[in-house]
């Protein structure tokens, strides 16, 4: 009796292990909260998960929604809202489980929230409702954080991050000098990007500020100054 018991348990663990593997079948990672800046661009980094099936398949259309609206799609002969036409697109290649979209230009009115829906037409369908993007939209870009270094040479830097990997932010000095720019990916949807300026200095050069202007695309501006200090030579 005892047996028939504890087998009938087992069978209930793993009928309830297999009901929520199931369940978890449809997976999605996206953040849930980006800001952005306006009149700027943003990347929506996504990847999606769907069940296994034996089935040959060839087509997958997605389509990211605000509400009833879509805002994005791969499905080329859908026209977009007038809102979001021209001005987004899904850049991921579904059949691989990227669901990736980018969005130009964007709004204050860009805020969500937004979530993803994927068919799979010789599959299944399945949306994300629970999964959402919400952007949060400012206006003014924080200036850049700047550092420098005097020896023989000046070495400036100026960072700033950015969620739009395709469209970096431009930098201009108000000095003359060797300039090098570098990206990197601080997480999975912010990037920074640092330039660097070095140069011989000149006795005017000192006690001088050293600019840094930042160009944002949507032509959005910051600027940041260090002072040159001259290196004591006590």
């Amino acid at each position: 009796m005892m047996d028939l018991k504890l087998w009938l348990s087992i069978l209930m663990v793993c009928a309830m292990a297999e009901s929520q593997i199931l369940r978890k079948d449809w997976l999605i990672d996206v953040p849930s909260r980006i800001p952005v800046l306006q009149s700027s661009c943003v990347v929506i980094p996504c990847v999606y998960f769907y069940p296994k099936t034996k089935k040959i398949l060839n087509r997958w259309r997605g389509f990211w929604k605000r509400g009833d609206t879509i805002v994005a799609s791969n499905f080329l002969n859908l026209r977009l809202a007038n809102e979001f036409h021209m001005r987004s697109r899904i850049t991921g290649t579904l059949q691989s489980g990227n669901c990736t979209w980018q969005l130009y230009g964007v709004r204050e009115t860009d805020t969500g929230p937004f979530y993803f829906r994927i068919e799979i037409p010789q599959h299944k369908s399945f949306t994300f409702s629970k999964n959402t993007v919400t952007l949060n939209v400012f206006r003014v870009p924080k200036p850049p954080t700047m550092s420098v270094a005097v020896q023989d040479e000046v070495t400036a830097t100026c960072k700033v991050t950015h969620v739009c990997p395709s469209s970096p932010p431009k930098f201009s000095w108000s000095h003359s000098g060797i300039r090098k720019t570098k990206s990197k990916k601080e997480n999975k949807w912010l990037w920074s990007t640092t330039s660097t300026l070095t140069f011989t200095p000149q006795e005017a050069d000192f006690n001088m500020p050293l600019n840094c202007t930042v160009t944002f695309p949507g032509k959005k501006t910051t600027k940041g100054s260090v002072l040159l200090i001259k290196k004591s030579t006590k």
